[in-house]
């Protein structure tokens, strides 16, 4: 029981991890996808996750964006359900602190999945390193080593802004939007990933890669 919240207890459950694992036969983890805005770390995340399925791994995979519309919501997506106070206290902007708040929630929510016993792909920027690390501590200390795996998909910025599908770097060299990654805010770069790959090659021989590393190091595939 903790001394500062009292009221605040963890219940374990009758059915563990090992049990859902062992129903789904697969091994449950983390694949972190991180890098710049289009480094392809979205498009090679879902491409595996095809490939998983086709093979009869059970995962799920939270995007960047997709996580915007609903657990890391914007104010701004908030504010007409629930109103400006709430929408202000609780909506996540794209400041250092919110960014910081979005990979907590995500992170969190991972560790829930992987208890679940599924390969959960994630496809974030993330670009500060100590938040990584804290999701890597939180995952592995709730669970074992191994459970976070870290893949930097490093590719040029010149070859993100040649793709830029968004129309993102364009807007933000203009001043259109702050606190963007690579322009206005910094990419610290993972110091000791499980996986570098160069983004800027096909896509194919990126997905093969991913693929010979999990099955070496969960078993998948």
């Amino acid at each position: 029981m903790s001394s500062t919240n009292p009221h605040v207890v963890w219940h374990n459950t009758s059915i563990t991890r090992q049990d859902r694992e062992t129903l789904m036969n697969q091994r449950g983890c983390v694949v972190w996808f991180t890098g710049l805005s289009g480094s392809g770390k979205s498009t090679l995340a879902n491409a595996v996750e095809v490939e998983l399925h086709k093979n009869g791994i059970h995962t799920f995979l939270l995007d960047g964006d997709n996580i915007r519309h609903g657990l890391c919501a914007t104010p701004k997506l908030l504010e007409p359900q629930y109103g400006e106070t709430f929408s202000q206290r609780f909506g996540l902007g794209f400041a250092a602190e919110d960014r910081q708040e979005n990979i907590r929630r995500v992170g969190a929510t991972s560790q829930l999945l992987v208890e679940a016993g599924l390969v959960v792909l994630t496809a974030f920027v993330s670009p500060y390193r100590n938040d990584r690390e804290r999701v890597r501590e939180w995952v592995t200390s709730k669970g074992k080593l191994g459970d976070f795996i870290e893949i930097y998909v490093d590719t040029p910025i010149e070859v993100c802004e040649q793709r830029d599908p968004k129309g993102l770097y364009k807007m933000a060299r203009e001043g259109k939007i702050a606190h963007f990654t690579g322009i206005t805010d910094p990419y610290e770069e993972p110091l000791k990933p499980e996986l570098h790959l160069k983004g800027d090659r096909p896509l194919e021989e990126l997905k093969q890669e991913v693929l010979a590393f999990l099955k070496q190091r969960v078993a998948v595939g």
